[in-house]
């Protein structure tokens, strides 16, 4: 077995056009989605990464990259020994290639070139839409010990949640003998299910192996395996490996969730608010990181907040906020009661003379009026809400899709980035 330490390159994934968690994908890219109040989407695997020690990233986007460049380059900036960096990769032409990425391998083989010049021994592939917390060293130790020329990660998943997911079949030395794409719920795969001296502390419920799309590949198996015109990781390229390839499961037992959809993403999102929150953002040895903002700390003027998270720079004057995730220099005036929001801030602080300007033109300022009621509601960035709006608190019922000022997504109630909505608005 080789002992030499190996050079990992880490690929994130950045998706494509993120249509599921549309609108907050309408001006961004899914990776640059914020999340929990400071951060983005793309923080998490990227911090991953750092954690483990992994620390030359690459990011693959050809959709509304503009913002999630300009987080990148002013978050992450390594010194100039560590030979470090966060790199991003858009679609481009080139001589060999004139089009945009088809598909997660297409993306990944359109940019071998760049990858090929740090001479790694190993890739490893993260999504770049997912919230789980991994020791990828570990990970790579794994796979390295195996002998295994590709590594998938594995989650164990109950028969139900199994039709939604890639499930692995695995030997007794957890090499995946076999893979099925989303079996549908009444066929038979009780063949399937994670052999014993596998399952170590699993709940006894989760009989199966779903992969959670991260892999690693040694680097010559990398090359070998996108030298074609396959198109995608899980439906190509895993499948037909296993048939050719020593491909190992690592089964990861720890939280991991999709965050890929408007419900997935508001679900992960106020789950943060509970006393012990499935992903635990307070960890001190394997923190997310962000971009350091200097703003001043929140002033909370006579309000009651009950479960919920505030961030930086925010101004929350006499009102009731319950269970809600607060964004950075967000404003919530008098008599305003929030039940179950989440609230993205704003990227600016507006002036006197505009606020000026907005009180002769009847326009609400950024942040959220008087005497608001909103429930089950996601508020994006520089949002300008008037004095008594009411939002989801009504009993009404709306088909999922666009409604002008709003959109609705399985019950919950998107506000766009930059939308005005008038003082007495319904919803």
């Amino acid at each position: 077995m080789d002992t030499k330490e190996p050079r990992v390159i880490a690929i994130i994934l950045g998706g494509g056009k993120g249509t599921r968690l549309y609108p907050l994908t309408k001006e961004r890219s899914k990776p640059a989605v914020p999340f929990g109040g400071k951060y983005r989407i793309v923080d998490i695997p990227i911090s991953n990464c750092i954690n483990s020690g992994y620390r030359k990233i690459y990011l693959l986007t050809q959709f509304n990259s503009a913002s999630l460049h300009h987080h990148i380059t002013h978050t992450y900036n390594f010194d100039h020994f560590s030979g470090g960096f966060v790199e991003i990769l858009a679609a481009e032409q080139t001589l060999e290639h004139s089009g945009w990425f088809e598909g997660t391998a297409d993306a990944v083989r359109k940019n071998m070139i760049h990858f090929k010049s740090q001479n790694p021994t190993h890739y490893i592939i993260l999504s770049g839409d997912q919230l789980y917390r991994m020791d990828l060293k570990e990970f790579m130790d794994s796979h390295i010990k195996s002998g295994a020329d590709i590594t998938i990660a594995t989650t164990a998943v109950n028969r139900r949640d199994a039709s939604g997911f890639g499930i692995m079949q695995i030997d007794s030395k957890k090499r995946i003998t076999a893979f099925q794409e989303k079996p549908a719920p009444d066929k038979d795969i009780s063949d399937w299910k994670i052999p014993k001296n596998s399952r170590g502390d699993l709940p006894p419920e989760k009989e199966y192996l779903a992969s959670m799309g991260i892999y690693i590949f040694n680097a010559k198996t990398m090359e070998e395996a996108l030298d074609n015109e396959f198109t995608d990781f899980g439906k190509e390229i895993i499948p037909r490996s296993i048939k050719n390839k020593k491909v190992n499961s690592y089964i990861f037992d720890g939280y991991w969730e999709d965050i890929g959809t408007i419900r997935t993403f508001y679900n992960a999102t106020l789950d943060l608010t509970n006393y012990h929150p499935a992903f635990d953002l307070y960890d001190a040895v394997q923190p997310i990181y962000t971009h350091m903002r200097n703003l001043p700390p929140s002033k909370i003027n006579d309000a009651a907040i009950e479960n919920s998270l505030t961030s930086e720079g925010c101004v929350i004057s006499k009102c009731k906020l319950k269970r809600s995730v607060i964004g950075v220099r967000s404003t919530i005036e008098v008599g305003t009661e929030l039940d179950g929001v989440i609230v993205m801030g704003a990227d600016f602080y507006e002036s006197d003379e505009e606020k000026k300007e907005n009180e002769k033109t009847k326009r609400p300022n950024i942040g959220i009026g008087k005497n608001c009621r909103i429930s089950q509601t996601i508020i994006d960035k520089d949002a300008a809400i008037g004095d008594d709006v009411r939002i989801n608190v009504d009993g009404n019922k709306y088909d999922d899709g666009d409604h002008g000022l709003f959109y609705s997504a399985d019950g919950i109630i998107v506000i766009r980035k930059g939308a005005v909505i008038p003082s007495g608005t319904v919803i």
